[in-house]
């Protein structure tokens, strides 16, 4: 019974994504009301109802009580908080959720390398400048504005590629990834120099427009953090 539920509960599902799609809605439109999509789709009140309930975790559609139905955001919410939840829920899968992440955070930097120095302009290297001069500032705080400038700085370098779907990504995986990591125990206080300096290589590199450059840099930045996961995975193991 359970089993025919959930099937019928994915039919729904199904339907109301190709009633987005037949009719070109974006996000923000207003979808039907659930007795209406009900009719159109020949299914009861509650099917859609449940239907619903699993697009808005999904962020496909977006419940605004009080008002309707809309089409989400189309974000990748979902994503972060699966990974997340994996990355915290095993010491096992730590690390290697780590690994991962910090393989796809390099792979679309280094891979975007030759279209994200064609594009970036005087105006984002003046910004990504003031990126790192914050997060040089903000260091010896609670590290809060260090993490947001260090997040804000990797999403404007591939920001003026215009690929949305490149930018969600990367900041999913560096959501993730900011939220893994303290309970990795790996990042410490003195690494935030490191960081500091190899985020000026990268400027460095971008503004001379030097992709072989930049691909190091990039490497550079990544290697002490591929360094740390992989020392704190040996601890555990021998501690284990």
């Amino acid at each position: 019974m359970r089993r025919g539920r959930s099937l019928l509960r994915q039919e729904v599902s199904d339907g109301i994504k190709r009633y987005i799609l037949d009719n070109k809605l974006g996000p923000g439109d207003a979808l039907p009301t659930e007795s209406e999509l009900s009719a159109t789709l020949g299914a009861s009140r509650s099917s859609v109802r449940e239907a619903v309930k699993t697009l808005d975790a999904l962020d496909i559609v977006e419940v605004r009580h009080g008002h309707g139905t809309y089409v989400g955001r189309l974000s990748m919410s979902a994503l972060v908080e699966g990974l997340t939840f994996r990355g915290l829920l095993s010491r096992e899968d730590d690390f290697k959720v780590m690994s991962d992440l910090v393989d796809v955070r390099e792979l679309f930097e280094r891979g975007m390398s030759d279209r994200i120095l064609a594009t970036l302009a005087d105006e984002h290297f003046t910004d990504l400048n003031r990126l790192v001069d914050d997060m040089e500032q903000s260091g010896s705080g609670d590290g809060t504005g260090f993490v947001e400038a260090d997040r804000a700085f990797h999403a404007l370098l591939v920001a003026p590629l215009g690929n949305e779907l490149i930018g969600q990504l990367s900041l999913a995986f560096w959501d993730v990834y900011t939220v893994v990591v303290p309970h990795l125990g790996v990042i410490t206080s003195e690494d935030e120099a490191e960081t500091v300096t190899n985020h000026r290589r990268i400027i460095d590199a971008a503004r001379a427009r030097d992709a072989d450059a930049f691909a190091r840099a990039i490497t550079e930045h990544y290697a002490p953090i591929r360094h740390r996961v992989d020392r704190a995975r040996a601890a555990t193991s021998a501690g284990g």
